[in-house]
């Protein structure tokens, strides 16, 4: 049956130009053209909707949908995925010139409420907040509880010296995001990003800021639907072109989705803001946003494949673990070799 189903894949994608092609105003899915056999990844991903009750899967490959479940035009708080569109806003703006990557927090006027920044903190550059290497563990907005339970205290470690996951980074970067570029986050990635891929389903006006009286730095929170989540991977595995035009630099796509940490888990690294998968296991270059709850984006190079879950944690409080989704998605893998 596996033999079976990657040969059709073959045939459709060579009858439809769709090899390399990103989709147009709307997917097209495997079998829009006629009744065709059960597949293995669509099998794979009901049984595991059935079980986890995601709101929403989209698995691509080469352009071309290959499975699906729930509503994926339904929009969602995706929560930490949103560092990874920031990430790919950044390249744009270090490309324009518009911020140096090696600037100090000193150097940009970045600050916050007392308890404020120490001399060494704001040594901190752009690059070690890509990193979540800056050092800053002052507290911020939008973080979970084991954020704030894990966070080291301040001065634990000098910038550049230690990989921590920190909201501070996070939303720091996108106040230096928005000063630099006279532009507000959300209207940035519809203008630059959303309307030339050709996202369905968003608009700035899906983009909301939420702060604290921690911090002066907000998190900007994206609501997305999976089919949006799933165009913007197709952005990164095609290195940032659409339709051969550049919508995000390659090299920024290639300099981003790097390994420069090792985190606290054994399997993954962090690049600036997207999260690196071992090779071994996963093939050279593969990536993912992750969110809180089951909100991800993973891309696979070697099989040209992007997956995408999002999880309303309004009707599903505990969410989905990410390793439950990435387990889907090897599965899927081994089902299209």
């Amino acid at each position: 049956m596996i033999m079976r189903y990657s040969a059709l894949i073959a045939i459709v994608l060579f009858c439809s130009g769709w090899a390399s092609a990103e989709p147009g105003i709307e997917w097209q899915f495997l079998g829009a053209a006629g009744p065709t056999p059960p597949s293995p990844v669509q099998g794979a991903v009901q049984s595991y909707a059935r079980k986890y009750r995601p709101t929403a899967i989209m698995v691509v490959q080469n352009g071309l949908v290959v499975a699906a479940s729930g509503d994926v035009s339904r929009k969602v708080n995706v929560r930490s995925v949103r560092k990874s569109f920031l990430s790919a806003l950044y390249g744009l703006a270090i490309d324009r010139g518009q911020i140096n990557i090696d600037s100090t927090l000193a150097q940009l006027g970045i600050d916050d409420i007392a308890p404020s920044l120490t001399a060494d903190e704001q040594h901190a550059t752009v690059r070690q907040l890509l990193m979540a290497r800056s050092g800053v563990y002052h507290p911020a907005a939008y973080e979970t509880s084991e954020q704030k339970s894990t966070r080291p205290p301040r001065g634990a470690h000098s910038p550049g010296t230690f990989w921590y996951y920190n909201n501070w980074d996070f939303n720091a970067l996108g106040a230096i995001y928005e000063k630099a570029t006279s532009s507000n986050v959300f209207d940035s990635f519809e203008k630059l990003i959303a309307r030339p891929i050709g996202m369905q389903d968003f608009s700035a006006h899906d983009g909301t800021f939420v702060g604290d009286a921690s911090s002066l730095y907000r998190a900007y929170v994206f609501s997305m639907s999976a089919r949006d989540l799933a165009r913007f991977g197709l952005l990164f595995l095609n290195k940032g072109r659409w339709n051969d035009v550049s919508v995000v630099p390659s090299r920024w796509t290639a300099e981003s989705t790097k390994a420069y940490s090792e985190t606290d888990r054994n399997d993954r690294g962090y690049g600036y803001l997207w999260w690196t998968l071992d090779a071994g296991a996963w093939g050279k270059d593969a990536i993912f946003a992750s969110g809180y709850g089951g909100q991800l984006i993973v891309i696979v190079p070697e099989k040209h494949l992007v997956a995408v879950q999002v999880v309303d944690l309004n009707e599903r409080q505990r969410g989905i673990h990410s390793a439950t989704f990435l387990d889907l998605v090897r599965q899927v893998m081994t089902s299209i070799d």
